[in-house]
């Protein structure tokens, strides 16, 4: 047997229909779409559409919550930052921030600054700049010799968008 001589079985692959080609494809026509109606025109949508009855997805009730003034914190372990520091990733020498755990990619996201939690062993005498620390995180980070300094994180967008409403209202009004 030879590269060249491979090939599928009869009837692996099937040949896409080929349809609206003249009467005796037996596809031709219509197209198998029927006749008429929405679905038998291009750009038909009927997910959901339940003829005009409320659908499904909408019958239901709504469940849970989302709490639009929650803090979008990074959540970076301890112990993954004592690894970071071992390899050289990180400098203890220097403030520990939101930048430098982002630089060092431990930080993902949180736009509303770094949390500090403290799951794994930390050893390193660090200083801290974040925007919130567990208790467990600040006791390792203090048994270790370093320091934890809580940053103040600009205000979150509503605030923002509050005061720009301010701004715009007052330059209107003179």
């Amino acid at each position: 047997m030879k590269l060249n001589d491979i090939r599928d079985n009869d009837g692996a692959r099937k040949g896409r229909m080929r349809v609206g080609r003249g009467i005796g494809s037996g596809k031709g026509k219509t197209a198998g779409r029927g006749q008429k109606g929405a679905k038998a025109r291009s750009g038909v949508s009927v997910n959901g559409f339940e003829g005009g009855q409320m659908p499904l997805h909408m019958r239901i009730p709504k469940r849970g919550f989302n709490n639009i003034f929650a803090k979008d914190h990074a959540e970076v372990n301890l112990g993954l930052v004592q690894k970071a520091i071992d390899a050289g990733k990180l400098d203890a020498g220097q403030p520990i921030d939101h930048a430098a755990l982002k630089a060092a990619g431990l930080a993902r996201g949180g736009k509303d600054g770094v949390r500090l939690l403290g799951k794994g062993e930390f050893t390193a005498r660090a200083t801290f700049k974040v925007a919130g620390v567990s208790k467990g995180a600040r006791e390792a980070v203090e048994k270790a010799g370093g320091s934890v300094e809580l940053a103040e994180v600009g205000p979150p967008e509503h605030e923002k968008k509050a005061a720009r409403a301010a701004a715009n209202k007052a330059s209107r009004a003179k």
